[in-house]
Formats: C-alpha cells, sequence, structure tokens
C-alpha cells in the first residue's frame, strides 16, 4: 500500500492511497472540517467512480471501523483466576468499629478490599484508618481461596 499527501491550497489536504490490489483511493479533507471519500476506477486512476462526504462523526465511526482502538485486552474475570465478593461486617465480628488496616487482609490473604458499601454511601478505596461498622458490606478482588479466607476472617473465624 502506498499513500500521497498532497496540500490542496485554498482547500485542504488530499490523501491518496493506492492498495496492493491496485485499487485507489482519496480522502480530502477540507479546512472546514469536512471530508470526502472518494473511489477510483482499477484501470484509470483519475476517474472518480464515487464519491461521499462524510461529517466529522461518520468520518470518525469510519476510521474507527477500519483501525479499531484495540484498548485494553478482554479477559473474563475466569481467565484470571480472580474472583470478586461482597463480604459482609456483622455485629459479631471482631473487625467492627476497628479500622481496616487491622484486619491486614493483603498481607493475610492477598485479596484486596477495594471498597466498602455503607447504607449511607460507597466508600471507594478506603484506607487503612477507613473504621468498619456493622453492615458494612466490603468489595474484595482477590483468588477464590484469599477471598473465601478473608471472609472467615472478617466473620471471626
Amino acid at each position: 500500500m502506498s499513500m500521497k499527501r498532497t496540500p490542496l491550497p485554498g482547500v485542504g489536504v488530499q490523501y491518496d492511497v493506492a492498495t496492493r490490489s491496485g485499487r485507489h483511493l482519496s480522502v480530502v479533507v477540507h479546512q472546514d472540517g469536512r471530508r470526502f471519500l472518494g473511489f477510483y476506477a482499477a484501470d484509470d486512476p483519475d476517474t472518480c467512480q464515487a464519491s461521499f462526504k462524510l461529517d466529522a462523526d461518520e468520518a470518525a465511526s469510519l476510521a474507527a471501523l477500519i483501525a479499531p482502538d484495540p484498548g485494553p485486552p478482554d479477559l473474563a474475570v475466569g481467565e484470571l483466576d480472580l474472583a470478586t465478593e461482597r463480604i459482609p461486617v456483622t455485629a459479631k465480628s471482631p473487625y467492627r468499629g476497628r479500622p481496616l488496616g487491622d484486619t491486614r487482609a493483603r498481607t493475610r490473604t492477598g485479596a484486596s478490599i477495594v471498597a466498602v458499601l455503607r447504607r449511607t454511601a460507597p466508600h471507594p478505596a478506603p484506607g487503612p484508618d477507613f473504621r468498619l461498622e456493622a453492615g458494612d458490606l466490603l468489595v474484595v478482588v482477590g483468588t477464590r481461596e484469599g477471598v473465601e479466607e478473608l471472609a472467615q476472617i472478617i466473620a471471626g473465624g
């Protein structure tokens, strides 16, 4: 594939693309943001067979279809061997009224407490000084074993 960029004074820029199969297309980007996509005959690169006007949103959508952003890998939680659970803090929990750091959750189990859901408000990424209350739900992420072990620790087992 080859691409050629040609400034069009007073108009914008034309990008001409010749594919490996010998097809030719061009994109004309006007100074005002309009874009035109043109398709040319394989045997006559000067004969435009069709031309389409694209607004900025259409051009962006077409570009995303042609060269999508790979983004982060789409990994299912099961593929990572991770579990996410909500663990209740009951009135019988030895950690009720104590700072989160006292649980030593990550050190003891490898599981992380990523949020605390409280009736009054959620608390994302709580620090070690955050005091737990009966009725809190701990949002925990870790291996299945680590999450189960942390549930037992919070319950007082």
